[in-house]
Order: structure tokens, then sequence, then C-alpha cells
């Protein structure tokens, strides 16, 4: 019986339930040790019902061993793995060690994770337990909270028990598990120990009414102890350690067992370790010398078990509390601790014999750190980067020769920084940078990791420095892309030069064609053709971004989305570890700009989670400033504002001059889309004006049409015309159809001329883009007396801005129609209706995808991509796939293939 935890019963209740009727969630029980967390978590499982029940506990010694704990909880539904999309069901399987190989993805092993837990959840629901959480292995931590944050749609809930100040990033609800009430407390101690409520009251105020406290000293207590005639004893029995005393008062065998069964918790193994220890000690009472092997453990055990400080459950020994393993280690010494890890390495492989030979080592030794590094290998293919990254920091601390040391630590460095751990990455490459010394190939790429590690989380400027003093073509190319974050034309373009004297190749045309261009070079555009011509060769999602940037550098904004595109497609289903986040930026904004604007949002609130998970902080301003573009065409002020000065937050400080030329941009868009002209002109003015780190050359030319739009509506002609002036320069060699469409609509501003909207309408290959146009040109010919001329243009602008949910020029479009004597009402976009992400699904359906191959697209289960397809045929009144798909084709405004996602 629990006393006094009816509020927690009732939150854990509350999760169990919701996740019973298909609204899935998980929960935090945090408290410190003996505060009753686990007593919680078993009443919650027999309160489950008939749900399924899974359970993990974290146990110390298998903290680095990768998955270890996804393994225990698991393995009871590896049966419903071949329900999941193939490739989160071979990296689940390769992480569980059901198959070899693996390509490492840590997403895909997380939403395979996902999609196994909804798979056991047929047909009652499950319920997931994790105890002591605070020592599951980092691997299977990572995949645990990733389907945690993803529950919504499920039905299961996960609970998980930490101990003390533990960090667990992401669960949405946190149950604080403190000392019992005062009055609990006593009714327990008087049903359980007889105890007198005056020395209840004064127990309960010495032990801050920890439960476990209250009951291993009321358990020691004397009758007359417990009924207040005799004091209480001055320290309290046990004390901090609680179960010290009981410890000590094993026999040397059992002590034994005890320590073994805390290093490696498999009974064989501790049985036979236990054996193998004893050989030469002396026997318990009454036991015979002779056949000793294999009598010793089980006699340790029995006397293990009788004490209550142990049991066995299934095939491993488990101590009632963790506390009774703080206790066995505290009353064993160091040489008897490495003791047994040297024998428990002798019956042991794969990790668990590094991982032990690791704790018997009393020094650095080379064959050790080998097989630590043999485990991290492993961990790294299996997608378990937290766990490589430790096993690597310590195969160097054990590694005798300092190159070799400094190498493993870069290498912990990135396994840490792929795990999303920037703080731990960075204090490696630090140690790895004081060793690495005179061996200048090594310093180099430490460097290189350091600008790299910076420009994801820090600051931008600091990563070109950092990244210029290498000479490599990769080197330069990173630092050019630093340059690019920062917006420093004058780096870019130094950059460029020395890249152009490396071989020619993709890489080194494009980032010496961008550094030419710029500087006004003739050479510069043919450079970027070439590389253009070299598409067809590429197959890594990095270089289709590098073709992006060529692209936009010759002014060809529909050719660097298309190029965009393609990166997000590799990147999802190559599994480009680690770097899903950055790629999600360029993905969202293609979206965006193309007029797909449920797609980017969904695109960028994915991008900001798993940027967030990952500690990517310059990338979590990316999506922000994205997101705040997108409230400001939707016409959400509030949104648009809070969004924007949180990517400012971050983008300013760190000189990241890319994403605060957005978040700048999206202020200014805000004021232009609500008809507030002059004071856009304003911000579009202070936008061209930024330098480095606070504004970008890119922001600057794309957004240059709306800088027109501003300056005419504001009456600053001048302004207008050397707005276009400098957006032709920028676009000179650009050879796209929107591209000169663009530009012909800005010649319509800034001359009045009804031949150059013409002409852009006649060009454009964006529908968004040719609504705007539309728009522009019909808000004229109304005004000229020309209504009936208007009409289409107003019609079309007003149908495409509500299909794209840009509701501020839907509404401009739609009262300039009725200016214009239009009676009737445009037909709404039946997809509207839609989601988001039921948006994007409906897009993959049409695309012909089965549910399995969009949860491996999407990172989500495909019963959650059924449950939104559920969702989705009421609303739009339709009964299958095939009707949708026909519905998403006849709703899409005719666009070309590069514009398509």
């Amino acid at each position: 019986m629990l006393y006094g935890r009816s509020a927690e019963i009732s939150a854990l209740d509350e999760v169990i339930a919701r996740a019973r009727d298909g609204s899935g969630g998980a929960a935090l029980l945090r408290g410190e040790a003996g505060a009753g967390k686990t007593a919680l978590l078993d009443a919650a499982a027999t309160r489950a019902g008939a749900m399924r029940v899974l359970r993990a506990t974290g146990v110390e010694p298998e903290s680095d061993l990768a998955f270890a704990a996804l393994h225990q909880l698991l393995w009871p539904v590896t049966g419903s793995l071949d329900a999941l999309p193939k490739p989160q069901r071979d990296a689940v399987r390769a992480a569980l060690g059901l198959a070899t190989g693996g390509d490492g993805d840590r997403y895909l092993l997380a939403a395979g994770v996902l999609s196994l837990l909804a798979e056991a959840a047929v047909p009652a629901g499950l319920l997931c337990v994790v105890d002591d959480f605070q020592w599951v292995d980092r691997a299977s931590a990572d995949a645990l909270l990733f389907a945690a944050r993803r529950l919504g749609t499920e039905r299961v809930a996960m609970l998980f028990a930490v101990r003390g100040d533990a960090p667990v990033k992401g669960v949405p609800l946190t149950v604080d598990v403190g000392g019992l009430p005062g009055s609990a407390a006593a009714e327990m101690l008087k049903s359980r120990y007889g105890v007198r409520p005056g020395v209840a009251r004064e127990l309960v105020t010495l032990t801050r009414a920890n439960p476990l406290a209250l009951s291993e000293i009321a358990a020691r207590l004397t009758p007359a102890q417990l009924a207040g005639r005799a004091p209480l004893p001055d320290p309290l029995p046990g004390g901090a350690r609680l179960f010290g005393d009981r410890v000590a008062a094993l026999s040397a065998p059992a002590r034994l067992l005890a320590l073994v069964a805390a290093t490696d918790a498999e009974l064989d193994v501790a049985l036979r370790a236990t054996d193998r220890l004893s050989a030469g000690q002396p026997l318990p009472p009454g036991e015979n010398t002779e056949h000793t092997e294999g009598r010793i453990g089980p006699t340790a055990l029995a006397e293990l078990e009788g004490s209550g400080l142990a049991q066995l459950a299934g095939t491993r020994v488990r101590f009632r509390h963790p506390l009774v393993r703080a206790a066995v280690h505290e009353a064993a010494t160091p040489a008897e601790v490495r003791r047994v890890h040297a024998v428990l390495a002798e019956l042991t492989e794969g990790d668990g014999r590094a991982w032990h030979l690791a704790g018997a080592a009393t020094g650095p030794d080379e064959h050790v750190a080998a097989e630590l590094v043999a485990a991290a290998e492993r961990a790294r293919d299996r997608g378990g980067y937290g766990t490589a990254a430790t096993a690597l920091a310590r195969a160097a601390e054990l590694t005798p020769e300092p190159h070799a040391r400094a190498t493993r630590l870069k290498d912990a460095a990135v396994a840490a920084w792929l795990g999303g751990r920037p703080g731990q990455a960075e204090s490696l490459l630090a140690e790895a940078r004081d060793l690495a010394g005179a061996h200048a190939g090594l310093a180099m790429e430490i460097a290189q990791l350091r600008g790299r590690f910076e420009l994801n989380s820090g600051n931008a400027a600091e990563a070109v420095r950092i990244l210029a003093a290498g000479d490599s073509l990769d080197m330069l190319a990173d630092a050019a892309e630093a340059a690019s974050y920062v917006g420093d034309p004058a780096a870019i373009i130094a950059l460029g030069r020395r890249a152009a004297a490396h071989p020619e190749g993709f890489l080194r045309d494009t980032v010496a064609g961008i550094g030419l261009t710029l500087d006004g070079d003739a050479a510069g555009p043919g450079l970027l053709r070439r590389a253009l011509a070299r598409v067809g060769e590429l197959g890594e999602a990095a270089e289709y971004l590098w073709a992006a940037a060529a692209a936009s550098h010759l002014g060809e904004a529909d050719l660097a989305s298309e190029m965009v595109d393609r990166a997000g497609r590799v990147a999802r289903v190559s599994g480009m570890t680690g770097q899903l986040p950055v790629v999600l930026e360029f993905v969202a904004t293609a979206e965006r700009l193309a007029g797909r604007l449920a797609n980017s949002q969904a695109v960028s609130e994915e991008g900001l989670e798993l940027a967030r998970e990952a500690g990517y902080e310059n990338t979590v301003a990316a999506h922000l400033a994205n997101l705040a573009v997108l409230a400001a065409l939707r016409g959400e002020e509030e949104t648009c504002e809070r969004q924007a000065r949180e990517a400012l937050a971050i983008a300013v400080p760190h000189r990241v001059g890319l994403r605060a030329g957005v978040a700048a941009y999206a202020l200014a868009l805000r004021e232009l889309c609500l008809g507030r002209h002059a004071r856009a002109h304003d911000r579009f003015t202070a936008i061209a004006a930024a330098g480095p780190g606070a504004g970008h050359p890119t922001v600057v030319w794309r957004t240059a049409p709306d800088r027109v739009e501003a300056a005419v509506g504001a009456g600053d002609e001048a302004g207008a015309r050397a707005a276009l002036e400098a957006y032709e320069r920028s676009s000179a060699h650009a050879a796209t159809p929107e591209a000169h469409a663009l530009l012909a609509r800005c010649r319509g501003l800034t001359e009045s001329s009804e031949e150059a909207f013409g002409e852009a309408l006649r060009l454009h290959t964006n529908p968004f883009e040719a609504a705007r146009t539309a728009l522009l040109l019909g808000e004229r010919l109304r005004r000229a007396q020309r209504p009936g001329e208007a009409r289409a243009h107003l019609r079309t602008a007003w149908e495409t801005f509500e299909r794209a949910g840009a509701g501020p020029w839907a509404r401009r479009a739609q009262a300039e129609l009725r200016a214009a004597g239009e009676s009737g009402r445009a037909q709404p976009a039946v997809l509207d209706a839609l989601t988001p992400q039921e948006l994007r699904i409906a897009g993959l359906v049409a695309d012909g995808l089965s549910s399995k191959q969009i949860a491996a697209r999407l990172f989500l289960s495909p019963r959650t991509v059924e449950y939104h397809l559920y969702k989705i045929y009421p609303k739009l009144g339709i009964g299958s796939r095939t009707e949708l798909a026909r519905l998403v084709v006849l709703q899409k405004a005719p666009v070309t293939e590069g514009d398509m996602l």
C-alpha cells in the first residue's frame, strides 16, 4: 500500500488514461534516492489494466553499454519488427544485436523505436516503465526520449524515474516525488512498525519523510524506542548509507557475490566469477572444502537473498535499492574492484569485456584502449553516438602514445557532436588540441572540427577565422560556408581566390566561382555554370546544397530551390546523420519561396525540434526565422514578432548574418503584408544597410522585389529605382524564366508599366509569385477604371493566396475584387482544412508512397501515418488513397519540376 501519494498517482493515471484513448504521452518522476519512485512505477504498472507493460531499469555497470536498456525494454516485442518500414526495422535490429552492420542513423533508429512501441500497443495500449533513468545508457536514452516526445497519436504511455537533478530533456510532464506528507508518514510508521505519534514526528523531521529512510530506520529500532519509552539513537541507525551495516554483516563470499553482481548483474556470470574469485578463500561453516567449483556462488546467493538486500529478477541479480549497490562498492577496496573486473573480463566478451578490462586497468594500456575503440565503433555503427563518445574518451585515457590519444579524443568529440552533445564535444576537442602538438595534419583536422562546431552552435565569425587557417579545399569550402552564414563578401571573395588554386572539380568550381562572381570577375559565372553542369554526378546532400549556392549566386532562385529539394530527399533517404536539421533549414526556405507555406511550416517545425534536441543553436535560429516569415505571410503579428526576436537573440550575438537577415525580413514583410508601406520601407532599407553578422547580401538580393514594392507604396520613387538597379546587378547572370519574371515585375512597379507586368505573368513559373504580380496588375487596372480586365487577375491572385494560407494578401485581393464588381466568392481550396503535417502526408500519398514509406521519410510510425489519414478522409469527404491523390493533384497549381517536393 502507498501512503500519501494520491496526487502523484492521479497524475500518472491521467497519462495512462490518455494513452489508452489514443493520445499518448510521457511523464518523468524525479526525486532523491528512497523517495518512492519505484513504488509509484510499480503502482502505475498495476493500474494499467489490460495495457501491455514493458519495463527496463538502468543499471550503473551497463550505463556504458550501447542499447543495453533498449534491449531490456524491447526484447519482448521484437516479434513485431516485421511491421516496421525497412529502414527503421534494419536500424532497430542492428541496435538490438539481431543483425550486423547498420548505417548509424540515430534518427532512423529512434523513429524505429517509436514505430515498434506503436505496434506493441495493439490492441489495448502500452505502458513503458523505465526506472533509474540516470543510469540508462546514452544510446538507449536518446532513442527513448525521441519517442517520448512524439507519442501524441499513439496509444503509448512512457514513465521514467530519475534520481536527483540528472538532466532529462523534453519529457512534457515532471512529477516531483518528495518526502511523504507528515500525516501519511505517521500513518505508515504506525501501520507497519507500531511507531507512536511523537516518535513518528521526530523521525519525519530527521529523515525529511523519505520513505526508504523511514522504513529502514524504523525496522532497526527497539520496541522501547518505537513506543517513545527510550530515546532515539544518535546517530540514527544506517545514517546516510542506510544499508552499510547490513552489507558489512554479510559473510565474505556473500559480500563478494554482491560486489560481482554490482559490477555485472547477469546471474550466470556473477556466480561463475564468484566461484573463481573465491578459490583459496575459507568457505562458510559446514561447507566441504572439496569440489568447491560451482558451490560458493549458490550458497552466497542464498545468503544475499535472505538478507533482503537483493533478489533474482529473471536471469539477473536485482538489488532492493540502488543505495545497496552504492553500499557494496563503498565496502570494497579499489584493488578488490579491479580484481572483480579482471575476472569478469575473462568471462565476458564484446562490449562488456572491453569495459571490464578498462575497469581492471591500473594505468595506460594500448590493448585495453583498442578494445574500447572497437566497442565504440560497434556502438557508432548502430547509431549509439553518445555511448561511442564515452568509450572513445575512456580509450584515450588509457592510450599511452600522445598522438594516438589526441586522435581518439578527436574521434570522441565527433561522436559526441553527432550524439547531440555539443558541450561535451567541445571539451573533448579542446583536450585533443592540447595534445596534438606538432602533428600538423591532426591539428588541421581538429581545427576543421572546431570550426564546424562553432558554425553550428557558436560564433560564425570565429568559425571563419578558424577554418580560413587551413589550406585544403575542404577547409576552404567550410570557411566559405561559414563566411556565407556571416554575410561577409570580402571573406568569401578571398577564400574563392584561394580555392581557385586547387585542381578543377565540382567543389572547387563552386567555391571559386562564388568568390569570383562576388568580386565582379567575369570568370566566376562560367565556373558556376560548369559546376552546375556536373549536378548529374552528385550524390551527397551537402553537394546539392553547394549546387543551390551556385544557382543563388547566378540569381536563379528557382534552380536553387530545386537543388535544395534534392538535398532534402537525399538527406532523408541516406540518413545524413546529425546534419538533417541543417539540411531542413534550406528545404523549409525553398518550400516557402515556392509558396507552399504549409509544407514549409511542417518542415521548419520538424527541423526546429531536431535542432533543439541536437543542440544546434544556429539552426534553431534558422527555423525560428523561417517560421517568423510564415507568420508574417499569414498575418499573425504577435507570433511573427516573438519568433523573429527569438531568432535574433541567437543570430546576432553568434554573428549569423544570414539568419539575422531572415528574421529582420520577417518583421519587414509583416508590415508589407498589412499594407504599412512606410514602416516596411524603413525596415527593408535597414536590411540593405546591415553589415556582416547582422545582415546578409543574399537576403538583400532575395528580398529586393519586396523592397521595391515597399518603396513604391511609401512614395519613394528614387529608393525604388535604386533597389531595382541593385537587383538588376545581382541578377545579371540569371537565365531562368522566374528570375526574369521578378525583374519584370519590379520594372512594372517602378515604371507603372502594364507591359512589364504582362511580361512577368508570361514568365512566372512560381505560382505564388505569379499571384503577387497578378494582384499588383489587377490593382492598377481596377484603379484605372478597367474593372473587367482587373477581375481575372484579382480572382487568380485571391484563389492562390487562399490556397497558400497567405491571409493578408488574400484579404487584400478579395477587397480589390469586390471593388471591381465581383459578386461571387471564389471556391475555397478544400485542402485548407488540413494541418501542415496532414498536408505533407497527403502530398506523399499523391506521390504514390505507402504508409511505411511515408513513415520512413517523416520519422513517424506507420500507425501515426494511418492515424492522420483516418483524420484526413472525413475532413475532405473522401474514403480512399486514390481519391486523396486525385484531389491533391487537382488542388495543386501548375508548377515546374524544380518547384515540387
